[in-house]
């Protein structure tokens, strides 16, 4: 391990920008809160935290000495937060331009972390949770973020995708084959710095020769992931397409449930209305990006199992898989595809800010405008609580009290995935091609002559 000189004086400038306590007015303020609306209202920031929250003519005395930013016609919310990201992606698409890019496999990955951060942070996301990095270069970008190396939202890092052998994302370093490897693995994830652990309880559509509808591991196995995670202090989440690993990861015990696609053993969606009840029921967190129907339904959203969801209770969530289906830009569609779906925006909403906190095993921390959270803050023209649309109007973004400067961040362009409001086409390059293909091959083999 580096020794760092006992004086800690490396000749470096100060890497953090100091956090400026104010005040913030606007005509409306949403908390955070289910009907946490304060109409002509005001947030105090105090060293990187909110201090009060309420309506403006009743900020206390102590603060009447803090500058005063005033936002007529706007929305002060609390940060969003991105419970499904690959910070990664940009490494997968370019390469360093030298002669031997290997040398650079694990920083290339740490830049891309960045800059994916960043991004999502130009789009109002203050907390974002990446589930599944290779090398932990998650890791390595939260601690840059964190200690000022670099600017960008808050990350809660999962480091390689723990899976079978030959499994889905099985390149990202995380492969086990018994209950001893699985121990071990969780407690090197640990080790590294991680904040959740991240399995693949089933196959996926992004790696070639694995099966999206079976599962991956018994639910034993499963169960020993989650016991480790917790008796670690780390929550656990699994990605599951399939109905069968769906239903081995909640009755696993796992925290948060990625994609939730419910495909069958016969590679058809099916939603089970017993597995979302008993989600609900032990408060499961499930996220809504999910694969097109299979067979193809009229009209389909690009959060297809949305309202059901909600309709049983189930704690849902907004995380996009970005960086590995969806870009940082289409961060807002995905908000408003929930609003399509049926859900109502206070529902998206809190999906997107304090729901999302807790998911991300940050209740307590951010995600709501109240004292001691953190001073994760948007301000938005005109009223999300009424149009989520409005989202596109961000007039500033607070980060731990800091103000974040914004990249350019260009529009989301539907047509590089569907066309029209019916969603997904039904057969798409790579992966989802696989169901397709492998429905297709059944089909033929049962008309094959048995004799």
């Amino acid at each position: 391990m580096a020794v760092k000189s006992a004086s800690n004086d490396y000749n470096l400038d100060r890497p953090k920008a100091p956090q400026v306590s104010r005040v913030l007015t606007a005509s409306k303020v949403f908390t955070g809160r289910r009907g946490g609306i304060v109409d002509d209202g005001a947030v105090v920031i105090v060293d990187g935290k909110v201090a009060w929250a309420g309506p403006r003519g009743q900020v206390p005395d102590e603060y009447a000495a803090l500058p005063v930013e005033h936002h007529p016609g706007a929305t002060i919310m609390p940060g969003m937060v991105e419970t499904h990201a690959h910070l990664g992606g940009f490494a997968y698409n370019a390469e360093p331009g030298v002669p031997d890019p290997e040398v650079h496999d694990s920083a290339w990955h740490a830049l891309s972390a960045i800059k994916v951060a960043r991004q999502l942070a130009s789009m109002g996301v203050t907390t974002v949770q990446s589930l599944g990095a290779r090398n932990f270069t998650d890791v390595a970008a939260r601690e840059a973020i964190f200690q000022g190396l670099a600017e960008g939202p808050r990350i809660v890092a999962s480091g390689p995708q723990i899976t079978a052998t030959g499994g889905h994302s099985w390149p990202t370093g995380g492969e086990v084959d018994s209950i001893t490897q699985i121990r071990h693995m969780v407690r090197s994830h640990h080790k590294a710095g991680v904040d959740v652990i991240k399995v693949m309880a089933t196959g996926g559509f992004g790696t070639s020769g694995s099966a999206p509808w079976n599962a991956q591991f018994t639910t034993e196995e499963l169960e020993v992931i989650v016991e480790e995670a917790h008796r670690l202090g780390k929550h656990a989440a699994a990605h599951a397409h399939g109905t069968q690993g769906i239903r081995r990861a909640v009755d696993a015990g796992f925290d948060y449930i990625a994609h939730a696609s419910f495909v069958g053993e016969n590679g058809v969606t099916a939603f089970d209305a017993d597995v979302a009840d008993q989600m609900a029921r032990q408060g499961t967190y499930v996220d809504l990006c999910s694969p097109p129907s299979y067979p193809a339904v009229e009209g389909e959203t690009f959060t297809p199992h949305a309202k059901a969801l909600y309709d049983h209770g189930v704690k849902v969530v907004v995380g996009h898989d970005i960086g590995a289906v969806y870009p940082p830009s289409a961060y807002r569609f995905g908000l408003m595809q929930m609003v399509a779906s049926g859900l109502p925006v206070e529902e998206v909403l809190l999906a997107a800010t304090s729901r999302g906190a807790a998911a991300v095993g940050l209740a307590g921390v951010t995600g709501v405008l109240e004292p001691d959270y953190a001073a994760d803050i948007l301000v938005v023209g005109g009223d999300p609580t009424e149009r989520i649309e409005d989202l596109a109007n961000l007039e500033e973004i607070i980060i731990g009290g800091r103000t974040f400067h914004p990249d350019y961040m260009p529009e989301f362009d539907i047509a590089q995935f569907g066309s029209g409001d019916s969603g997904y086409p039904l057969v798409q390059p790579g992966g989802l091609n696989a169901r397709v293909t492998w429905i297709q091959r059944r089909q033929r083999a049962e008309l094959h002559p048995a004799d």
